[in-house]
């Protein structure tokens, strides 16, 4: 599960950078998604917790890097070259092993990328 929500949001601007955290306790798939205002939550990147295999939503290829402390149990989300339409509130949820959906429990963190 998720345990205490996300952290590292912020108001930035458009090219810089931040670096999202998010605090895990069981194995599985751990996702980030956002959720810009009035649209639906959508996904960002997701890695595995034992093989720490990655992907990413196209739109944030080559910008964002997912990544998991096994030892820290934290999954992190460095997003470089920020660009305003990825404005919205970030969240970490997790997909155990054997499910076929996430969970989320934290409230998200905002991210406001500004021009």
């Amino acid at each position: 599960q998720v345990q205490n929500g996300e952290s590292g949001g912020g108001l930035v601007q458009a090219g810089g950078s931040l670096r999202l955290s998010c605090e895990v306790f069981d194995r599985g798939i751990v996702g980030w998604f956002r959720q810009a205002p009035g649209q639906e939550r959508e996904f960002v990147a997701q890695i595995s917790s034992d093989t720490g295999r990655a992907s990413y939503a196209d739109s944030v290829k080559g910008r964002f890097t997912i990544s998991i402390d096994n030892a820290e149990k934290m999954v992190f989300l460095q997003m470089n070259s920020l660009k305003p339409e990825d404005t919205g509130v970030y969240s970490c949820g997790i997909k155990r092993f054997g499910r076929s959906s996430f969970g989320f429990r934290g409230q998200g963190t905002q991210v406001t990328v500004f021009s």
